[in-house]
């Protein structure tokens, strides 16, 4: 399921509502990724431009890209949905959008797969309650093929063309930016979707396809690199290791590695929703690839499915050129998103939330104030406490007085209590007044 390789977004705002459709488009190509590696590996081994070039061997590129990745995709989408039967179905309707396309129908599979899936399933909810003891598997059986073989045609003469027509308006955009030197505008796009977990769907649905015909034509495609780069990434992840929240600097060593040698892009994208403007480092770490790769004019010669350093070695076409230009523009990637990502978080100074710390610099500003407040509090705590001890010590000669002539009534009381507090206020008088000079009343002592 999808949520085996990407997490599962909490809450239902915009964001989560685009993290979950992200999702789903990934788990319908992840699972897949072993067929994308065998169909890359064919390709860089056997095409005239590759390592081991042969005429025989490299006749399984084109039925492999065109064919059986978009039923896989088109076959897994379908089993999210309903199941095997949802599965099958799905790969049936794909065949009817890949058949005669020009070009990969991935985005295509992604679309009819599910959706011929859903229709089935809505008709098993419908009939499941009807159907009569003995006609179970006659049912599900013809039910399938009606409508797995309705949605082949349907997607033979609509939805086939249709996509095709959206592919032919991206590959126009794209060669106009590669027209006007343009293309590194592309990560104003690319970057943000891949942190709503879109990769996937942007690199296998859109890029991939694209590539795919430039390589066929020459040898090698820059659009293999603009979602694939791994440089963005790494500098990202990075600049978190030396500049991020100290709760947060462990765990980055772990996600470096699984980035940029595993390939699993989705570890970063947490560190960049955490702040959101991490994305700006992202954007011009990608554009900064993308421009060296352009300016270059080099590519590789397949999509690198996932996009790991290792992936990148075995893309590569021959030539210390090609080389050159895809490990220097991948490694100045890498540099700008660092020294961005780094600019953003304050050298360390803006990595903490607002108001927060976590016990290194904020504590230490803090308990700084705390310590040059402290004499002024200490002060006015011994002025308090001196004023309290006199006033207390009056109270207590008043008391002791008062206690005297307790057996002496009332009026004593109220008499001694006055001259308490007279004594509080005057306390030489007090203390030279003698007890027996007051006028007593009532029982003799």
């Amino acid at each position: 399921m999808a949520t085996a390789y990407t997490p599962e977004p909490a809450g239902g705002g915009l964001r989560a509502t685009v993290q979950r459709f992200g999702g789903k488009l990934a788990g319908m190509v992840m699972p897949n990724i072993g067929a994308f590696i065998a169909w890359g590996l064919i390709t860089a081994l056997f095409i005239p431009t590759g390592w081991l070039p042969n005429e025989d061997l490299a006749e399984l590129v084109d039925p492999m890209i065109k064919m059986l990745l978009p039923v896989l995709i088109g076959y897994t989408g379908g089993r999210m949905v309903h199941g095997q039967r949802g599965a099958v179905v799905g790969a049936v309707a794909t065949v009817g959008i890949a058949v005669g396309a020009e070009q990969p129908m991935f985005l295509g599979a992604m679309i009819i797969g599910p959706l011929t899936a859903y229709l089935l399933k809505l008709f098993d909810d419908l009939v499941q309650d009807r159907v009569r003891t003995g006609f179970e598997m006659l049912v599900d059986n013809f039910s399938a093929g009606i409508i797995g073989a309705a949605m082949a045609v349907a997607g033979r003469a609509v939805i086939g063309p249709v996509m095709g027509t959206v592919s032919d308006w991206a590959g126009d955009a794209v060669g106009w930016l590669v027209e006007h030197n343009l293309l590194p505008l592309t990560s104003l796009l690319v970057e943000p979707a891949k942190v709503l977990f879109l990769n996937n769907a942007v690199n296998h649905g859109v890029l991939t396809p694209l590539g795919i015909q430039q390589a066929t034509e020459t040898g090698k495609s820059v659009l293999f690199m603009i979602e694939s780069n791994p440089g963005p990434g790494i500098g990202v992840l990075l600049a978190y290791l030396f500049f991020g929240p100290k709760r947060l600097r462990p765990s980055v060593p772990a996600a470096a590695i699984i980035q940029f040698f595993g390939g699993i892009h989705e570890i970063y994208f947490p560190y960049i929703l955490m702040k959101p403007r991490m994305i700006l480092a992202a954007i011009a770490g990608g554009m900064t690839g993308v421009a060296i790769f352009a300016a270059t004019g080099v590519g590789l010669v397949a999509s690198p499915s996932p996009g790991s350093i290792f992936a990148y070695l075995a893309q590569t076409p021959r030539g210390a050129g090609n080389w050159f230009g895809v490990y220097g523009g991948l490694l100045a990637s890498a540099a700008v998103s660092f020294g961005v990502g780094a600019a953003l978080l304050g050298f360390g100074r803006l990595a903490e939330p607002d108001g927060a710390g976590d016990g290194g610099d904020g504590t230490a500003a803090k308990d700084g104030e705390d310590a040059s407040d402290a004499p002024g509090t200490r002060n006015e705590a011994g002025a308090q406490s001196e004023a309290g001890g006199n006033e207390a010590g009056g109270n207590e000669a008043g008391g002791n007085e008062a206690g005297e002539d307790a057996a002496g009534g009332k009026a004593d009381e109220t008499k001694v209590g006055a001259g308490g507090r007279a004594g509080d206020e005057t306390a030489p008088e007090t203390d030279a007044a003698p007890v027996t000079d007051r006028p007593t009343e009532g029982t003799p002592r």
